[in-house]
């Protein structure tokens, strides 16, 4: 039987802070962005998910670190738990969230965050977008010509999911957290992504509960996690510090199927990852995505 290797990937949970309530009785609430996928995706259709994805060769290169401010790779790599090459985790995080979320987290010339309410800004970085989803164009092209620098610092590590052993597609997630930009708006691609929300971690949860919404394992968790913080300051301020204990899922056989099993729940000492004959996880497609988080407010 062969071992499938993880491959890297990076998650953002994009917050900004928000009033709610009436004119007499208004109050600030943290707001996370959610993505809906495509009904015909054939990973995960319909769910809704932070902006994330594979790790690409490119988020390691030479030429993308001449445009990394904030973080080392010696200092990223410490943050995660890795001898060397943390920062592309950083990056692939900062350019997932472009390219799905139309929400890009760099510096201009001037040291502030990109602003896109200019019109005619906007619509040249929607150009680069769609270039940048149709391989015509690398991240690092863009920043070159626009004179920008991605904000590293200002993308904090929150927790870390693997897919559990037996699965035919596994991912080696980091999730992040980072505060949108005011002067930037979210749009989904209507491609892989077909609808965005902002909304309060809890209201999420609520409705993924009621049937209203698909969350994923991984989602779920993370917006148990944030919605312990009262606002964007204190997320911000606690993964500032955190650290990477890594804890992988672990399948359980429940019936025909498995059961995902998280590190706190009964039985996961003793369970295995449950392979078929033909070497794929009891439980099909819906165990292919699933990782486990510890990070900072997770129980």
């Amino acid at each position: 039987m062969s071992v499938v290797v993880p491959r890297d990937a990076s998650t953002v949970m994009l917050v900004r802070d928000a009033t709610a309530g009436s004119a007499q009785a208004c109050s600030t609430v943290m707001q996370v962005l959610l993505l809906r996928r495509n009904d015909r995706s054939t990973w995960v259709a319909g769910v809704h998910l932070f902006p994330g994805g594979a790790v690409d060769d490119e988020d390691a290169s030479d030429e993308i670190a001449r445009f990394c401010a904030g973080r080392s790779d010696a200092e990223a790599s410490r943050i995660l738990g890795v001898p060397a090459g943390g920062r592309k985790f950083f990056v692939a995080a900062v350019r997932e969230c472009f390219e799905e979320a139309g929400i890009l987290l760099a510096l201009a010339g001037n040291g502030k965050a990109l602003s896109l309410r200019d019109p005619e800004v906007a619509r040249r970085f929607g150009g680069y977008r769609r270039r940048l989803n149709n391989g015509e164009v690398q991240l690092h092209e863009i920043c070159a010509a626009e004179s920008l620098a991605l904000d590293l610092r200002g993308v904090g590590y929150f927790s870390h999911w693997i897919t559990p052993e037996g699965s035919p597609r596994r991912y080696d997630t980091r999730f992040f957290v980072a505060r949108v930009p005011e002067e930037q708006e979210a749009l989904h691609d209507d491609a892989e992504v077909v609808a965005s929300m902002w909304i309060e971690p809890a209201r999420a949860i609520e409705r993924h509960r009621a049937g209203e919404i698909e969350l994923w394992l991984p989602t779920l968790r993370n917006l148990e996690a944030i919605a312990t913080f009262p606002g964007t300051a204190e997320l911000l301020a606690a993964v500032s510090v955190a650290e990477d204990p890594r804890l992988p899922l672990r399948l359980a056989a429940e019936g025909e199927g498995a059961r995902i099993l998280l590190p706190t729940d009964e039985g996961y000492e003793e369970a295995l990852g449950l392979q078929t004959e033909a070497g794929s996880p009891r439980g099909g497609a819906r165990a292919e995505s699933l990782h486990h988080s510890r990070g900072p407010g997770s129980d």
